[in-house]
């Protein structure tokens, strides 16, 4: 495997130390958890959702957490009482923690346990202050919100 060097980033560009920040703690990353399966979609320009099979648990073992830039996703399996003889067992009934990196003013807005998939709806919401506006040239008072169409 290769390793990169991005302390050029650092020094070079000012503001982005964050993005540089995730290069290098993916680089870092021994392995990222593959429990449980999860599916990342884009449903609309500014809307996504994230589907996790996490068949077995029931809504109160699972805790969504998000706090400014990362969404944090624990299941902690209530412990079976019942002793059980397995001839085989294929549903992993494991506790699991997954985190998300959140881009900048995606938020969570619902999150939905339903035949063992767990969805969770997240939205971009520019604030109008960073929305690209139009400036006329020579005119004072005169600058207006651009659409995001014709951005």
């Amino acid at each position: 495997m290769r390793t990169y060097d991005f302390s050029p980033l650092y020094r070079s560009a000012i503001g982005f130390d964050r993005l540089a920040q995730l290069f290098d703690e993916a680089q870092r990353a021994e392995s990222q958890p593959s429990y449980p399966p999860y599916n990342i979609e884009l449903v609309t320009e500014d809307k996504y959702r994230i589907t996790m099979a996490v068949a077995g648990f029931e809504p109160s073992e699972i805790d969504i957490e998000s706090e400014r830039d990362t969404l944090k996703i624990v299941g902690r399996k209530q412990k079976d009482e019942a002793k059980r003889n397995f001839l085989h067992r294929g549903i992993a009934a494991r506790d699991f923690e997954q985190r998300f990196q959140l881009a900048d003013h995606v938020k969570v807005v619902a999150a939905k346990l339903d035949n063992g998939l767990l969805n969770i709806e997240l939205v971009r919401e520019v604030p109008e202050a960073f929305k690209p506006r139009k400036i006329a040239i020579n005119g004072a008072d005169n600058v207006q919100l651009i659409s995001r169409e014709a951005a």
